[in-house]
This record gives structure tokens, C-alpha cells and sequence, in this order.
């Protein structure tokens, strides 16, 4: 290097001079929020300041272990890695002002695995390795956010909403409670030929509502419950049977080490009260609902079998805000987005459920076996409290007569149901995507024919409204002439590669609120002004992507987090980025979720729009990357289907 190059590169380099104020700069970001002022002033002291111009390496593998640790004083830094699929790189993450790097390499004493350059003229406080060890070893805060790395920035969003529903409850419990640690007693059990009378007499005197017929194993064969024996009573049965004749056989089961969660969503689900712990084949334990009401009441299964058995539409309206408070109840035990968002369609679906079935009480069977279908957000078992109806009906006809004839006989109760279910808080479909829809109340051959059309004579703007239809599951009725349908689908369009091209640019329609010098680009004007749209513009573009890969390559469930998990081990996305796009979707979901119980608490109408100047600096930061998973996701579409 000559002396020009030395003293240039000497003069990019300066000692800090204004130590208070840059003390005051990082107490503004994680984790130097939460340092002792000693250990920041100790971190400031022996501290460089370092100017890169823009475009310029700051780190890259190349360079061997790392040296430094590098805070972000001003400007912004991106991480580079080579494309998999393209020569040149891609942008796998931003880094700005307040936030640091390279943790992981650091701690592991190793080489950077990205190249970080200065996407614009970028100033870095540089910490030596030595002093950073020194740091490390003395600061808590600063060893568990670099030992936990950027995850910890999720966990530190989850614990603070955790925390702020616990507040408003006044208790903490969780709903990750291993269902071995709820089951404390020893299983009351008993073999198959046992009399009913013993049996019965067995769980009187153990205080318990079921008891589990078992083989010489262990191996548990039946259940029998306290509903079972008012059955049994009732139909008159000897109580000298053997008790194998009377039990449930098969009853379901789950390990220990399965949560309350499981438990809870598998009772409602099978309206079930008692589940079996089964470990290597031997039962284990038994959990009842009763044992998951010791966790602050968790009412779940009871708020399922109340909305089952509603004697009126105005009491399923009326159960709406217990579902409300539930998710806050959720919230506070520790639920994660995707459980809440599983919750609320299945209560959802339980009262379309009863809804149906009390429509058809009042106005009569119409004479024609019909199956109700949802669509959108609700197929995909994604919604929120904030829905909307997309449905609508199947049924199987012999002819175009026929056809005619039941559509007819069917309409007057699609239409009713529709009404009765907004009557519930489903908004009706400002499109019309609904049952009484005389173009949704459709026979096999014409739902699939329908979709034949959308697929063979699709274009880009039909395609736009008819996306919503490709995430279809059944509700309420028989599911054989649906599941004919979907395999119809999957076929026409596994090889149909104009098909896939047209919904890869439907994909891309929706682009991330997030610009190449601003952290969000969000409304200019009008009553939308200063915010952005966190389900079109967020979760959006992982709904759309992760649906036409899942179409293109036979993966048949329909929710966007299951289908990025199967495309995954099928090799269609590599583990790293299907795993950044699962946090990111649930951040963005869980921050939609927030704002949604706000509104509710405040009775407000639900929005979508949020103003990001409203977050704190961590959640701005971690929606800003979530956004940019997003831009990910299209990128690689993009270039999959060369558009």
C-alpha cells in the first residue's frame, strides 16, 4: 500500500470524540437499551468510527475470522450471497442505523458466510474482538441478543405481548404446558373383559369422568366416560356387560410431550373431552378438560360445545365477543399467531356449522344433499377476527334437468344462511362470493368445469378474481365431490406451464411496502395517508407465492404455512429461506392480530391500514425485514418464471 492509500485509508478511520452523544444514539436500539451505563461507556470508549462509501465491502467470507463488531452509526448495509439460481448475488437483508453485525460469525470465531457492503455512504462504530469478548463477558443483556442472534428479536416482541394481555388478565399461565405435566395422577385403566358395573364403580371411587380399557401391553384399546354411561343407561343396557362391548374404541391419543394446545384444539375438533398420553405405545396419562380449565380457565372446548349446541342464531352473535375475549385469553398464554388464527376458524367453522343446520330446522330440508364450501382466507384456516363470507355450495346432479331443479329448491337457504351468518359478524361479501350466489350454488361437472375455465382460458385480470377459489375446503356436508374436484385441478394444472406464469405475475402484483431509501413506502394522500396495508401488502405476497407453488407441484393443503413447509421437503424452497418466510408471515399476522384487538377494545371499525410511525423501533425493524422476505419470495418467483 503506498503512503496515498495509507493516509486515505487512516483517514476514514477516527477515534469517537463525542462519547455522551454517542452514548445516547445506542441507548435508543436493542440490546443497548439494556446495558449498564458503565458497560455502553466502556463499548463507546473503545470504539472507531469508520466511513464506507457506498458499494464498498465492509465484510466479506473472504477476509477470515472476524475482527470487528460493526453498529450501524448512519446509512445502510446489505447483505450480499451468490444467487442459487442465477450468476451475480442477491440481497438476503438490510441492516440501518442502530443495528449490528456480524454476531453469529463472531461468537463462532469464523469467517462472515455473507459479504456486508454499504448500500450508501455508511458510517460503523467498529468494537475489536478483544474488547467485544471483554463486553460479552460482562454485559447479560449483550450475551443473550448475540447468543440468541436476530430471533431474539421476535421472542423480544412475543414476550412484550405476552406481558401487556397478561396486565389487562391479571395471571400468567401457558398453553406450551406439556400435557405430561397436567397429568399427574396415574391413569385409571382397566382390561377388556371387566363388567360395566366394576368399571363404573372404579371411577367413582378415583373421583375421575373416564376410564381406559387396556391390553396386557398396556396398550390402551378403548375409553369410557361418564357421557358414555348416561348413554348406556338411558338405552336401557345390563351394567354386567364386559365393558369392551360400551367402550369408545380406538380413542384418540397424543404424547407427553404434546402442549395444552393440542390437547385443546383435538377436543374441539372431535368433540372429545379426554385425551389419552400415549408414550411407546403404553398409556401414559389421561387429560381432561377439566385439567385444561386448571390453566386460568382456558375455555376453548366449552365455547366449541356452547356454539354446537346454540338453540338460536341471536345466541351465536351473542357468543361472538367470548371468542374475542378467548384470543385475548390466547394472547396471554403464550399462543402464537398461527394457533390464534387456527382457533378462530374453528369456532368459525362450528358456528357456520350450527348456523346451517338451525336454517335448515326453521325453513325445512330442502330435499337435496348439499355440501358447503369456503374459500380464501378461511379455506386456508387463516382467519382473523376481522372476515368476511367467501362460499359456497356443491352438490351432485344426473343432468342439466336435474341441475336446474336443485339450485332452485337450494338458493332460498344459501341466501338465508348467508344472511343469518352476518347477522354473526360475517360481513357479507361486498363481491358476492357467496352461497346464494346463483353462480356459486353449483353441481360437481359445473364447479369443475368452472375451474377448467379459469385454468384454460385464464387471463391475467380473471385470474386476479379467481385466485381466491384455489383454496377451497369443505365446512358442512359430505367431502367426496369437493376432493373429485381438487384432484381434477391438480392435474389440469401440474403440466399447464402459461397457467403457472400468469399466476406467478399475480403473485407479484402485491409488492412489499419497503423502498431503496426509506423503510416503508406507504399512502401519500387521503385518508390512507402515512400508512400501509398489512394484508395486501403483507402477507399477500407469501399467500399468493406460496399457493402457486403448492398448485404446481401437488401440495394439497391449502394453508399458506403447511404448504411453504411441504414445498420445503419436497426441495421446491431451501430450508433457510422457507423458515424466513415463516417468521416473517407470523410477525406480520401476529402484528395484524394487535392491531385487530385494539380496534375491538376500543370499538372501532376493523382496519387493515397501519401507521408504521406508530411502532417502536423494534417492531419497525423487524416488520421492515419481514417485508423484505416478502420481496424475496417474488424475487425468486420472478425468476423461476422468467418474468
Amino acid at each position: 500500500m503506498s503512503k496515498t492509500d495509507a493516509f486515505a485509508e487512516a483517514g476514514k478511520t477516527a477515534v469517537l470524540q463525542n462519547i455522551h452523544g454517542t452514548m445516547e444514539f445506542l441507548q435508543k436500539f436493542p440490546p443497548f437499551n439494556q446495558m449498564d451505563s458503565a458497560h455502553l461507556a466502556y463499548l463507546v470508549e473503545h470504539c472507531q468510527l469508520r466511513f464506507y462509501g457506498q458499494g464498498e465491502s465492509i465484510i466479506k467470507p473472504d477476509d477470515g475470522p472476524v475482527e470487528h463488531f460493526y453498529i450501524v452509526k448512519q446509512g445502510r448495509v446489505h447483505g450480499e450471497r451468490p444467487h442459487s439460481a442465477r450468476r451475480g448475488s442477491e440481497t438476503t437483508f438490510e441492516i440501518t442505523s442502530g443495528e449490528c453485525f456480524p454476531l453469529a460469525a463472531l461468537i463462532g470465531d469464523r469467517a462472515t458466510r455473507t459479504e456486508h457492503l454499504a448500500a450508501e455512504d455508511t458510517f460503523c462504530l467498529l468494537l475489536s474482538k478483544p474488547a467485544f469478548i471483554k463486553l460479552f463477558a460482562l454485559s447479560n443483556p449483550l450475551r443473550d441478543f448475540a447468543l440468541r442472534g436476530v430471533s431474539s428479536l421476535l421472542d423480544q416482541v412475543n414476550q412484550r405481548v405476552q406481558l401487556n394481555a397478561v396486565e389487562t388478565l391479571g395471571a400468567q399461565y401457558s398453553l406450551d404446558t406439556p400435557l405430561g405435566e397436567l397429568a399427574m395422577r396415574q391413569p385409571i385403566s382397566c382390561t377388556p373383559n371387566t363388567a360395566l358395573r366394576e368399571a363404573v364403580k372404579l371411577m367413582h371411587e378415583q373421583h375421575v369422568g373416564s376410564i381406559v380399557i387396556v391390553d396386557p401391553a398396556h396398550k390402551p384399546l378403548g375409553i369410557f366416560t361418564l357421557r358414555d354411561l348416561r348413554r348406556v343407561v338411558a338405552a336401557g343396557n345390563s351394567l354386567d356387560q364386559p365393558i369392551d362391548s360400551l367402550m369408545t374404541p380406538e380413542p384418540f391419543h397424543l404424547p407427553p410431550d404434546a402442549s395444552a394446545f393440542d390437547a385443546a384444539i383435538a377436543m374441539t375438533e372431535r368433540h372429545i373431552a379426554h385425551v389419552c398420553l400415549v408414550e411407546r405405545g403404553r398409556l401414559s396419562g389421561v387429560v381432561s378438560e377439566r385439567d385444561l380449565f386448571s390453566l386460568q380457565r382456558i375455555d376453548l372446548v366449552h365455547l366449541a360445545r356452547t356454539i354446537r349446541h346454540a338453540g338460536k342464531v341471536e345466541t351465536l352473535a351473542a357468543l361472538r365477543s367470548d371468542i374475542r375475549q378467548l384470543v385475548d385469553r390466547m394472547l396471554a398464554h403464550g399462543a402464537s399467531s398461527t394457533q390464534i388464527t387456527h382457533l378462530i376458524t374453528l369456532l368459525n367453522d362450528h358456528t357456520v356449522c350450527r348456523v346451517i343446520e338451525l336454517t335448515l330446522e326453521d325453513l325445512g330440508d330442502p330435499g337435496v344433499p348439499f355440501t358447503w364450501l369456503c374459500f380464501g382466507s378461511e379455506g386456508r384456516r387463516e382467519q382473523t377476527l376481522h372476515t368476511d363470507q367467501d362460499n359456497g355450495i356443491l352438490f351432485e346432479a344426473k343432468d342439466a334437468t336435474e341441475t336446474a331443479d336443485m339450485r332452485r329448491r337450494l338458493l332460498p337457504v344459501a341466501v338465508e344462511i348467508n344472511q343469518r351468518l352476518a347477522q354473526c359478524d360475517f360481513t357479507l361479501c361486498k363481491g358476492n362470493i357467496m352461497a346464494g350466489n346463483p353462480e356459486l350454488c353449483l353441481s360437481r361437472q359445473e364447479w369443475t368445469r368452472r375451474f377448467t375455465s379459469f385454468i384454460h382460458e385464464a387471463t391475467p385480470e380473471n385470474l386476479l378474481a379467481s385466485s381466491i377459489y384455489f383454496d377451497l375446503r369443505v365446512v358442512w356436508g359430505d367431502s367426496q365431490g369437493c376432493e373429485q374436484v381438487r384432484q381434477t385441478l391438480f392435474k389440469q394444472i401440474a403440466g399447464n406451464s402459461l397457467f403457472q406464469r400468469m399466476m406467478a405475475e399475480n403473485a407479484l402484483r402485491q409488492r412489499p411496502p419497503v423502498g431503496r431509501f426509506r423503510d416503508f413506502v406507504v399512502a401519500r394522500t387521503g385518508a390512507e395517508k402515512h400508512t400501509l396495508d398489512l394484508k395486501v401488502q403483507g402477507l399477500t405476497p407469501f399467500v399468493d407465492g406460496a399457493r402457486l407453488l403448492a398448485l404446481a407441484h401437488g401440495v394439497e393443503t391449502c394453508n399458506t404455512l403447511e404448504r411453504l413447509r411441504e414445498l420445503i421437503d419436497k426441495g421446491v424452497i431451501e430450508a433457510l429461506d422457507g423458515a424466513a418466510y415463516e417468521e416473517a408471515y407470523h410477525f406480520i399476522q401476529q402484528t395484524r392480530m394487535q392491531q385487530h384487538q385494539l380496534q375491538a377494545r376500543q370499538q372501532l371499525p376493523y382496519s387493515n391500514r397501519l401507521d408504521p410511525d406508530r411502532l417502536n423501533h423494534l417492531d419497525r425493524r423487524i416488520l421492515r425485514e419481514s417485508f423484505r422476505q416478502a420481496q424475496r419470495l417474488q424475487s425468486s418467483l420472478a425468476l423461476r418464471y422468467q418474468l
